[in-house]
């Protein structure tokens, strides 16, 4: 174990390519690691980042390579180290050493791969990120293939590979679990000296750069672009130029990626002081509600929506308690009031993507049968799938005070004087605040991996004094 993180044995590995061998019916797979991508020129290029699937039936970044999975065992085919490297990167492994280091069946030069898939009919693959990558599946796999998150599947070879893919990695295994837990610590170490850095900090950008020098000390990359923001209002703030002032609540959501690329997902908010102002406390407070009620329905067999939909009546009943809402709770949700403050789903998919398989749409997120709904803020839910054991998911309530959405009347219409915009006023120190958390099924209670991340106020201002 390096850095704390475990180390995934190779037979993993080998288990996962055995696996998708055995759904994909004697046809192959044909996945690539994918290719580096320059910031400017070949030699100065963007920190190199393997695609999940690879990774997951490989475990390492193995810039240009693919990895043919099929019933026969599989074959890596990669790069053999250049007399050069040596200089300039550091001695690489053999093709022969790389074999053994990965228990993989077989590995062979990247510049066989063409001739030894020449003719082949049963090939399947997955849409890479870049369109170097796509070029050149295309070639191997005589069709077109898209590149990008998302990308249309139109030939039912990939359509199966994609299929037999999420259903392995929907659940995961006790390797990717160690991963996940490990990644959930440090990330949750991390907010830790974030929150103890805030009180004598300036801007956000030294908060951001106490928890990511904590993350980087435990040899992890970000999971994700770092948020660390003064304006919890905008989702996904990513500047962090921004100055503390008295008054002001601070929404860090920030997770480290472990060695092997394993995602991890928190949010918490927190006061720049050190204490919650009254107002700030009573909206806090609901979300946390919230977010303690939706982790209670991660469990077996319950809908994740039936999460989105607990999280949502929980806001609502706090907004009413507070006199910012009024009326009948279940009318309220129908006109839309949670939305207009909780304008996104509670969570998603974690494992070796942070919104893990979402490169291949809804295919992963939605079980079959589900759709995305047309209501706004519903229809931002990324999941809809009944839990099952070994299934990592994030819950990550807020309230938020979105002017463009205040301003709408489309959407605050409906809520007519059940809204009341001068008990809203007073809460004008609230510009957003999600708490977030990383959860896994179990067989039993919900498994909370970011649990030793201090979520409770008083934990917080205790920690921050």
């Amino acid at each position: 174990m390096a850095d704390g993180f475990p180390r995934t044995e190779s037979e993993s590995f080998a288990n996962r390519r055995k696996a998708l061998a055995a759904l994909l019916e004697g046809r192959a797979a044909l996945l690539a690691a994918g290719a580096p991508s320059p910031r400017n020129y070949p030699a100065n290029a963007y920190p190199f980042r393997a695609s999940s699937h690879f990774l997951y039936l490989v475990g390492r970044a193995i810039p240009g390579a693919f990895v043919l999975v099929e019933a026969g065992g599989s074959t890596l085919f990669a790069e053999p180290p250049d007399r050069d490297d040596a200089i300039w990167h550091g001695p690489r492994p053999s093709l022969d050493e790389l074999r053994a280091q990965l228990g993989i069946e077989r590995v062979e030069p990247l510049a066989d791969l063409e001739a030894r898939l020449r003719g082949r009919a049963d090939l399947a693959t997955l849409p890479p990120q870049d369109h170097h990558t796509a070029r050149t599946l295309a070639e191997l796999c005589g069709r077109t293939v898209l590149a990008g998150s998302g990308a249309k599947l139109t030939d039912e070879r990939d359509v199966a590979l994609a299929e037999a893919m999420i259903a392995i990695r929907l659940a995961h295994d006790e390797a990717a679990k160690a991963q996940l837990r490990a990644a959930a610590q440090a990330s949750a170490v991390a907010h830790v000296a974030g929150m103890r850095a805030t009180k004598h900090a300036k801007g956000e950008a030294e908060v951001c750069a106490a928890i990511t020098a904590e993350l980087r000390r435990r040899g992890m990359d970000d999971a994700y672009g770092p948020i660390v923001t003064v304006h919890g209002e905008i989702l996904h703030a990513h500047g962090h130029e921004g100055a503390l002032t008295p008054g002001d609540l601070l929404l860090c959501d920030v997770g480290g990626e472990s060695h092997e690329g394993w995602a991890s997902d928190i949010t918490r908010t927190w006061p720049v002081t050190g204490r919650f102002s009254a107002t700030q406390r009573a909206i806090y407070d609901v979300v946390l509600d919230a977010n303690r009620r939706a982790i209670d329905k991660v469990r077996p067999g319950v809908s994740y929506r039936d999460a989105h939909e607990t999280a949502k009546r929980a806001i609502v009943e706090g907004l009413v308690s507070l006199g910012i809402l009024r009326g009948d709770v279940d009318g309220l949700l129908e006109r839309g009031a949670a939305n207009v403050f909780f304008p996104h789903g509670v969570g998603h998919l974690l494992g070796l993507d942070v919104h893990d398989m979402e490169d291949l749409g809804d295919r992963a997120g939605y079980a079959p049968g589900r759709t995305r709904s047309a209501r706004f803020g519903d229809r931002y839910l990324r999941l809809d799938r009944d839990l099952v054991p070994g299934m990592a998911v994030t819950i990550e309530p807020g309230f938020y005070q979105v002017p463009g959405i205040l301003a709408d009347e489309a959407l605050v219409g409906p809520l007519g004087a059940d809204l009341d915009r001068g008990i809203l006023a007073k809460y004008a120190d609230v510009r957003g605040i999600r708490i977030e958390d990383d959860v896994l099924c179990t067989n039993g209670d919900p498994e909370v991996m970011t649990a030793s991340c201090p979520k409770r106020a008083e934990e917080i201002e205790a920690l921050m004094a």
